[in-house]
């Protein structure tokens, strides 16, 4: 959530940079500026007329003692107009705050100076290129179709157990899946992330904290019995570790890494682009997240980055990093590289991790803050990435790895799955 005081200071850059990100209810800007007005002269008002409770009944008690009861009372009477105003006034106060803070939570983050101008993805910006792109014959085989030969993947009895959308990995699939998973998290645990296992579901004030709510509760499973909500990512829980504290700033960075499944409703998802694991209601993926002091966020924005790109060559993928566009970008993210391995079966890209810095806009949300030097206590910077999601690590894998009657491994994996590669079932499935 931006602060009001960044708005106050250059509205109309605030406009410029919103802009940027296609935002078009800039009137807001204005709006959020009036509302802070009327809050702050309500809140003086309300001091004002405490003032004068404060300084009648100190008088109250000087007339009694001398006496003086038909100016005491008249003093009480006074007491009790002014009281009887506060409390009109706190309720005014109360609803201007909420419509402030309302008019805030519709507001999304301001891009970086950084971010390239854009509206669609076809305006993000490649920045760079590894690995080598497989030369595959005409026979090759897409991904949904390799894990039926395979049988490691079961969509059918996964629709039939939950619906479309859930598959179901058994056998190897299941067994690359969880070497997957532990891979990943030792890569990120080597390089200095404390590990977490957090909870699958979080409660509202959590989806606010890291934006989630109010804008995606479209995408969200929610729980009403319970009023929570299973994540959609482990950025929600993780990054909620730290609400409501105040971190030492000798403890900056915060770096953390966590596994979880993702539930995403996708809803009006359909077409080509979604066809077997290319897009799916309950995924798997590692995150990393870190919070830091404000001066670094870029530099370890940086270092995020590359720490994606090294787990990528690890797998012997090939791979593409975007910068986002205005237009493309989250609406709590201040800066975004997606990463993008190629898929040679389906000749597409497909995306496989992004990493963001959100600036102080979680943090202001969620109230996180470190104490500096001097004593004050400031706002944090958050950034989380993808390291990584599975479903299209597993895709890609398969695809970009198929043999005639196997799916060969990376040699990082040999150890993690327990052999170089997946064999074709002698029994055709």
């Amino acid at each position: 959530m931006l602060q009001v005081n960044v708005i106050r200071q250059d509205a109309g850059y605030v406009k410029e940079r919103l802009a940027v990100k296609g935002f078009s209810d800039l009137f807001l800007v204005d709006e959020i500026l009036a509302l802070d007005d009327r809050r702050k002269k309500l809140q003086l008002d309300l001091e004002q007329l405490q003032s004068r409770v404060n300084s009648s009944s100190k008088a109250i008690g000087q007339l009694i003692a001398k006496g003086q009861k038909a100016e005491a009372e008249a003093e009480k009477q006074s007491v009790a107009a002014c009281k009887s105003q506060m409390s009109e006034l706190n309720s005014q106060l109360a609803e201007a705050e909420k419509l402030l803070q309302d008019a805030l939570l519709r507001l999304p983050n301001l891009p970086s100076e950084k971010v390239p101008p854009g509206k669609t993805p076809e305006d993000n910006v490649v920045v760079r290129e590894g690995g080598l792109q497989p030369q595959l014959g005409n026979d090759a085989l897409p991904h949904w179709d390799l894990i039926k030969n395979y049988g490691i993947v079961d969509f059918e009895t996964g629709s039939k157990i939950t619906g479309t959308g859930f598959p179901l990995y058994k056998g190897l699939g299941a067994k690359l899946q969880r070497a997957l998973v532990s891979y990943f998290l030792d890569f990120n645990t080597a390089a200095g992330y404390i590990e977490f296992l957090p909870p699958f579901m979080v409660n509202e004030a959590s989806g606010y904290g890291t934006g989630q709510l109010p804008d995606k509760e479209g995408q969200m499973y929610y729980m009403p019995a319970d009023n929570y909500y299973l994540i959609p990512t482990a950025e929600v829980p993780v990054t909620n570790i730290y609400r409501d504290e105040i971190i030492k700033e000798e403890n900056l960075p915060v770096k953390m890494t966590a596994y979880s499944p993702c539930f995403r409703r996708e809803a009006g998802s359909f077409g080509k682009d979604v066809r077997g694991l290319n897009r799916v209601h309950q995924f798997e993926k590692v995150e990393i997240v870190q919070i830091t002091h404000p001066d670094k966020s870029y530099d370890v924005l940086e270092e995020m980055v590359n720490h994606v790109e090294k787990l990528l060559n690890t797998l012997q993928l090939p791979y593409r990093i975007l910068k986002l566009c205005g237009g493309d970008m989250s609406f709590t993210s201040a800066l975004t590289y997606d990463f993008e391995v190629y898929s040679a079966a389906q000749n597409r890209w497909l995306e496989v991790s992004s990493v963001s810095n959100f600036e102080t806009y979680q943090a202001n949300r969620a109230k996180i803050r470190f104490k500096d030097r001097v004593g004050k206590n400031r706002l944090v910077h958050t950034l989380n990435g993808s390291s990584l999601a599975l479903p299209r690590i597993f895709a890609a894998l398969l695809e970009n790895n198929q043999q005639a009657n196997h799916i060969a491994l990376p040699e990082i994996l040999h150890s993690y799955f327990g052999a170089d590669r997946i064999t074709l079932p002698a029994t055709p499935l």
